[in-house]
């Protein structure tokens, strides 16, 4: 898929330069002088990656960047400036952006930057989803509706094994191999995990169901559970 690329710069032969070497190297771009142009065109087109300079007339760059990340969480936000004051760094950071880079750069630089955000998207696309929870497998991180489930290590490697075979009745033994490396542990510790994560899967409002399968092991479904089933 060929990545969309917004380049925000009031100087018009930068951005043009810019836009022409993107382009070179294989990317779709879109280039406009100020804030407002880049939010009116976010509103057309849905981008992966944002260059944006930070001295802009009117919202600069750091405004930007924030008004970018709120309208799309995934879009990987590079700013460009000539200041390189650690202050002036962080308040990028902390309004949003992902990197940044201090003019005069190299183009060189500038591909490898963007490449890298363009690796960090796919890395947080490999998810798994099943009714209202979510799996970021990069982070080793669940959410249940966008909100986070604090689980241990062992918890979503657990969570993350009934999330990958839904349906599925896994026995007790299968995940004390998968989960923990042996089979040899006493079963009863799969019981007390998966207690764990039926109690935060509620207590975050989730309506995905672990249910007990009597004499095998546990199978994890999308639907309101169901009291026998605890």
């Amino acid at each position: 898929m060929v990545a969309r690329v917004l380049v925000v710069d009031d100087e018009p032969q930068l951005a043009d330069l810019i836009a022409r070497h993107l382009r070179r190297e294989g990317y779709e771009v879109t280039a406009v002088g100020d804030g407002i142009a880049a939010l009116l065109s976010c509103t057309d087109t849905d981008f992966h990656l944002a260059v944006v300079d930070v001295n802009l007339p009117g919202m600069n760059g750091f405004e930007l960047a924030g008004r970018l990340r709120e309208s799309d969480s995934r879009i990987g936000i590079l700013l460009l400036t000539a200041r390189d004051a650690v202050g002036d760094r962080v308040r990028g950071l902390d309004a949003g952006a992902d990197d940044y880079l201090v003019k005069p750069f190299e183009f060189a630089e500038l591909f490898a930057r963007l490449r890298a955000l363009r690796r960090r998207d796919h890395l947080e696309s490999a998810r798994l989803e099943l009714g209202d929870v979510s799996i970021a497998m990069d982070r080793a991180a669940a959410e249940v509706n966008g909100s986070a489930v604090p689980l241990s290590r062992r918890e979503f490697d657990l969570l993350r094994a009934f999330v990958e075979r839904p349906n599925d009745t896994l026995a007790r033994e299968w995940i004390l191999s998968e989960v923990w490396g042996s089979p040899h542990f006493a079963s009863n510790v799969v019981d007390q995990y998966v207690g764990y994560i039926r109690r935060k899967l509620a207590d975050a409002g989730s309506t995905v169901r672990i249910d007990t399968v009597r004499g095998v092991g546990f199978r994890v479904l999308a639907g309101p559970a169901d009291e026998a089933s605890r």
